[in-house]
């Protein structure tokens, strides 16, 4: 579960506010404990200094006249102050509700009452009160000046914006650690596509044995890059085949044709050329059409008719369509067909079949043998096209599919054709929705298996 990006980025937020919460209140206890004492007596102090002040203002101006002295110095804000009589009645001058203040005892408001001044922070070091004794015709009072909420409650304030602070602070150091983990990998992906839009396809990412979805994303940046990479190895392949095979007829068909500008040639040499040059143009005839026609089957747009039709008719038909070219090799056939209807496109199949046949004439020896076999299973037809030629090794035998591969690298211009023929012997027969592999024989020579499904029998 840890391994997900999701759960670690959760986890780096909660991190980052528990952190930053336990550096705030540890950070906010040492200001207190350093600070804390400091800052009450400064208060203490303050608050002698103002109740003097008040102190001289009362005999000046009376004892009613508290309240008004209060806003007018700017003190309504910063204390609550309490009148008590002889009586130790309580009347509130200035603050909060009665039954919110700071309890007075009773013997301190008697030992005002008596005429001595009581100061708290001589019976407590947080207490920040002051007993003024005061007698106004002939009445005795006590005044009680303390600190009130609201100056308290700023402090509180301010030591709680303090603690956000340095929540916030901690926070976000974590936070930009934790992204620049999760962003950078995501940066250098950046980077790495727009390699793969130049053309620079050597590319791996190094975040490839992380465990979260990162990880993954990176692998599978690295395995495209990898495909992208022998795709572009194929297209180079491709590319100098296609230029390889037709500069060679090209270059064939130059060369005779100068020649035959020669006057001194005899009739023979001039219909040998002519011959060369004749053959050489439909060698790159076959080329471009092959060529066209793999393109076309590998878009989308190539033409599919599927009908019922006789395949087994159709297998006899091939036969005797290319039998100029196995009657000079005086090839024997065994034909085990049964009778069998297919849905297919029967142009694209006799396509197939010609290629696949072509194949074994071309690689059989004079007085070979070639058998054709119909094999119906539930489902499936197998179609079996077994020779006596000279074999594919079994290391070559997945290759030969591939466009421009040759089991002959001779390039000999009678056995060797342009590649392409069982590479649309495959995508035709995908396209079908079949298969096609081959199959050493014992003694000599290959066995191609055509499997199709949808046998309608």
């Amino acid at each position: 579960m840890i391994k997900s990006l999701y759960v670690r980025v959760v986890l780096t937020y909660v991190t980052a506010v528990s952190i930053g919460l336990i550096s705030a209140f540890l950070l906010s206890q040492f200001v207190i404990q350093t600070y804390g004492d400091q800052f009450i007596e400064n208060l203490q102090i303050e608050l002698a200094q103002d109740a003097a002040s008040l102190e001289q203002a009362i005999h000046s101006n009376g004892i009613e006249q508290v309240g008004a002295l209060l806003k007018q110095k700017g003190y309504a804000e910063k204390y609550d102050v309490r009148l008590y009589d002889s009586s130790r009645v309580m009347r509130v001058i200035n603050g909060r509700d009665s039954s919110d203040l700071f309890i007075i005892p009773d013997q301190v408001v008697r030992f005002v009452l008596n005429g001595e001044t009581y100061r708290g922070r001589d019976v407590s070091p947080s207490e920040l009160v002051i007993g003024i004794p005061y007698e106004e015709a002939g009445s005795r009072y006590a005044l009680f000046i303390q600190a009130s909420e609201g100056s308290m409650s700023s402090v509180s304030t301010k030591l709680l914006i303090f603690a956000l602070i340095i929540n916030l602070l901690v926070g976000c150091v974590i936070i930009i650690i934790g992204a620049k983990y999760l962003v950078r990998p995501i940066r250098g992906m950046k980077a790495a596509t727009e390699q793969l839009a130049r053309g620079e396809f050597d590319i791996e990412l190094e975040w490839g044995d992380r465990k979260d979805e990162l990880g993954q994303l990176a692998r599978s940046f690295n395995y495209m890059a990898s495909q992208m990479q022998q795709l572009e190895g194929m297209r180079q392949t491709f590319v100098s085949n296609v230029s390889h095979e037709i500069q060679s007829p090209l270059t064939s068909i130059s060369g005779f044709s100068k020649a035959l500008q020669q006057n001194h040639l005899s009739e023979e040499e001039r219909i040998r050329y002519l011959t060369i040059i004749q053959q050489e143009s439909e060698r790159v005839s076959r080329l471009t059409e092959n060529l066209l026609k793999l393109a076309s089957l590998e878009s989308q747009h190539h033409p599919f008719s599927p009908r019922m039709y006789d395949l087994d008719e159709q297998l006899r038909q091939v036969v005797v369509a290319i039998e100029p070219l196995w009657s000079d090799k005086s090839i024997e056939w065994e034909l085990d067909l049964v009778r069998t209807k297919i849905k297919a496109d029967e142009d694209q199949m006799n396509q197939v079949w010609m290629n696949i046949i072509g194949n074994s004439i071309k690689f059989s020896p004079i007085g070979g043998h070639i058998r054709i076999t119909i094999v119906k299973h539930i489902g499936s037809i197998e179609v079996r096209i077994t020779d006596s030629g000279i074999g594919i090794p079994e290391e070559e035998q997945v290759k030969v599919f591939e466009r421009f591969y040759k089991v002959d690298k001779s390039h000999n211009k009678i056995k060797s054709g342009n590649g392409l023929g069982l590479a649309i012997v495959k995508k035709i027969v995908s396209l079908h929705g079949g298969t096609v592999v081959l199959k050493s024989n014992p003694d000599a020579g290959i066995t191609v298996i055509v499997t199709l499904p949808h046998i309608i029998s």
